[in-house]
């Protein structure tokens, strides 16, 4: 038996959707069930996203602190964002958040791994980077609202990130999947090994 997720899609005799925001909405499916019975399941529609775990020549991690008002906690979190724009290169999206978010570039680009958050509730698919050879970005920079004025930066070694994640004091499914991937990866193959920035994504369709 091969292990690795199969797309599927049963039958829908309905669908709506009962409420639309800014960026997501929650849709309704009347789904068919493998023995013929029909169920109702809700889910919010998600446009995607891009994480950056950004490792500089000091073996640290860049983070950041930001308020996530649906939990009521500032969360220490790697740069992210919303595949705003349907289609959109999830590398170039990352590229420009961890401009935006750390004012900062990177020369090497590679994919750490892909996700979905919460399937069970969600259709968000996150694709995490891992990015290397960091600078400090040309330009100005970028103008903040909302949450991210109060942003906090920080770089932070990855031995203290593991532990931290395992002693249950850091939270973001992005930091602690991309930090525990980061170390999987460095104990199996290597960095190098990892999959290219470029590298398809079925979960979001996008233009090279």
């Amino acid at each position: 038996m091969t292990i690795k997720d199969t797309p599927e899609e049963w039958e829908i005799r309905s669908s709506e959707t009962p409420f639309r925001g800014a960026k997501t909405s929650v849709r309704t499916d009347e789904v068919v069930m493998p023995d013929g019975s029909v169920v109702r399941r809700d889910y919010q529609v998600h446009p995607g996203s891009v994480a950056i775990l950004a490792l500089d020549d000091d073996d640290r991690v860049l983070l950041i602190k930001q308020y996530r008002h649906p939990v009521r906690q500032k969360l220490w979190e790697i740069p992210a964002g919303l595949l705003d724009v349907p289609g959109e290169n999830p590398l170039h999206a990352a590229q420009r958040e961890l401009y935006e978010e750390a004012h900062v570039k990177a020369e090497d680009w590679r994919v750490l791994t892909d996700v979905y958050t919460t399937p069970g509730g969600c259709d968000e698919s996150v694709r995490i980077f891992l990015a290397r050879g960091l600078s400090e970005a040309q330009g100005e920079r970028f103008t903040a609202e909302h949450e991210e004025t109060d942003l906090q930066h920080a770089r932070v070694p990855v031995d203290e990130l593991v532990r931290g994640v395992l002693a249950g004091e850091l939270h973001n499914n992005c930091l602690v999947v991309g930090v525990l991937s980061l170390v999987a990866a460095r104990g199996g193959d290597g960095l190098d090994a990892l999959r290219p920035a470029e590298a398809p994504w079925p979960a979001r369709p996008f233009e090279a």
